[in-house]
């Protein structure tokens, strides 16, 4: 059996980090949320501190742990503007992103998150399902 250790650790610092934004905020995590409230709001400590743990966790964990995953190739500067771009797109047009929806919208029933989610892993599924 695997070392569930990191992805239990994980799960667990998840939701508690979810609970406590939506408790000390009155507002539900999501990546796209947090960043526009980043950009356009006065209030930006809590949306600032956020984002500067996801950047310094996921670099700890790549730093300390040294995961076996291969870290991809350098893509072009342009194409990874464009594809942010387009992303920041989809998301608005969605009504938030993909941890949003499936962290803390399904944990609220919300129907339109369930549905989003749903869609999401199915289109991941026929993607892998039609690369390999």
């Amino acid at each position: 059996m695997e070392n569930l250790t990191y992805p239990i650790l994980g799960g667990l610092l998840i939701g508690l980090t979810t609970s406590f934004y939506l408790i000390t905020t009155g507002r539900v995590v999501g990546i796209s949320g947090i960043l526009a409230q980043l950009l356009f709001n006065k209030c930006r400590l809590l949306p600032l501190l956020f984002i500067a743990g996801l950047i310094l966790g996921g670099s700890a964990y790549g730093v300390l742990v040294q995961p076996s995953i291969p870290f991809p190739e350098m893509r072009s500067p342009l194409l990874l503007i464009i594809s942010g771009l387009l992303v920041g797109y989809g998301t608005r047009l969605g009504g938030g992103c993909t941890s949003g929806h499936g962290v803390c919208g399904i944990s609220r029933l919300s129907i339109r998150s369930i549905v989003a989610t749903m869609v999401f892993m199915a289109t991941a599924i026929i993607t892998v399902a039609a690369t390999k």
